[in-house]
């Protein structure tokens, strides 16, 4: 189906048309760089009658994340987006929604975590979510960010599950790259108007209670039941991914999962996520040139993490290099920890994890090469890699 044309525009202000277009009904936020474009952008359209959402101006990142919930509890499609110490200060909001199993859509762009103070690019903000239940995606480039809000919603309101979309502060969302937007009008093919499922939302008419009070001899069961449907969101994943490419003509990965790159014959393979990842290309395709048989996993669903269909990738793989732009202190990356775990007894390959890019540390060539040749070698300590 033939879309718009694409249009030079910012990361940060794709998102927002994308947003628009999804038929959103109410948003809430507060500024935090680099997100604040964003909802800068969206409270515009508000204002100047572009669009008929509903934005509510908080007072705090915890506030924000309150109204959404509220908001989605009366059955409506809602939007909020954070990063770092915002996303943070909604950690105790962001466990409720998931619970509540409400499907409300997030951005976070990326950003490092304070002490000491950094704006500038890291994942650490997300992966420390990475347990609460929402599901999280992240996207290399910002035609991917804006495809894959278009499939957070239709996945959150298939599964009854949040969904976080990552896209790297100021690398992503500050950067202008040709981008198709596609129209309301198309999105609705995919993505119809919300219709929440009988019985499960709030209502002066039918009261009722959600998330209330659980005794011992049921809380378990009901964390088991969000756990499995959190694992059982990659076959739904994959299936919404095929769809988005037969309306857009436009492919998330693989499946949707992940994107292989030049795996079939590599002996070494760098898995990574995020726009990291261009440049890991670029690098794999110059080593190539060389005689390297380098190849690339990038991660786009940490949550859930498709463990069997990435074994099942990486088989042939002898040396495995993990680039992580977070760790979990005192262990090692977390898609390193994630990736040995799904690894274990299933694959041969040396797995080593390397931590790039804290704090908006450039990643180089020079730095990715440097990883190529270290994996090779016997030591299997974490690395920290910066020049």
């Amino acid at each position: 189906m033939k879309n718009n044309k694409k249009q030079i525009v910012e990361g940060s202000h794709a998102v927002a048309e994308v947003i628009k277009n999804c038929q959103v009904d109410v948003i809430s936020a507060y500024p935090i760089t680099p997100q604040t474009h964003i909802v800068e952008d969206l409270e515009r359209m508000k204002a100047e009658g572009k669009a008929d959402f509903e934005y509510i101006r908080a007072d705090s990142e915890f506030a924000a994340a309150s109204i959404v919930l509220g908001a989605s509890a009366t059955g409506v499609r809602t939007y909020t987006a954070t990063c770092s110490q915002g996303l943070l200060l909604m950690t105790e909001v962001l466990f409720c929604i998931a619970g509540l199993r409400l499907p409300i859509v997030l951005t976070c762009a990326n950003r490092a975590v304070s002490a000491p103070i950094s704006i500038w690019n890291d994942q650490q903000d997300a992966v420390t979510l990475r347990d609460s239940g929402w599901l999280q995606l992240y996207g290399e480039t910002n035609q991917e960010v804006v495809d894959l809000h278009i499939l957070a919603y239709k996945l959150a309101e298939s599964m009854m599950l949040p969904v976080m979309v990552n896209m790297d502060g100021f690398v992503l969302t500050h950067t202008y790259e040709p981008i198709e937007i596609s129209k309301e009008s198309v999105i609705k093919k995919y993505l119809p108007k919300y219709k929440p499922p009988q019985n499960t939302i709030l209502d002066v008419n039918n009261p009722r209670s959600l998330g209330d009070f659980a005794a011992p001899d049921v809380y378990m069961e009901i964390r088991q039941e969000l756990h499995e449907d959190v694992l059982s969101s990659k076959k739904q994943i994959t299936k919404l991914a095929q769809e988005l490419k037969k309306i857009f003509g436009r492919s998330i990965g693989d499946n949707g999962l992940f994107e292989s790159y030049k795996l079939n014959d590599a002996d070494i393979v760098l898995v990574a996520m995020g726009s990291v990842c261009g440049t890991i290309k670029e690098v794999i395709d110059n080593q190539r040139g060389k005689g390297q048989k380098v190849g690339l996993l990038k991660v786009i669903s940490l949550r859930p993490f498709p463990d069997e269909e990435i074994v099942e990738a990486l088989k042939k793989a002898k040396y495995i290099a993990v680039l992580d732009k977070s760790i979990s202190m005192g262990s090692e990356g977390v898609l390193a920890i994630d990736l040995k775990r799904a690894a274990y007894t299933k694959l041969k390959a040396k797995i080593q994890s390397f931590i790039i890019g804290l704090g908006g540390r450039d990643v180089t060539e020079k730095m990715i090469i440097k990883i190529i040749n270290s994996v090779k070698k016997q030591d299997n300590k974490i690395q920290f890699i910066g020049e």
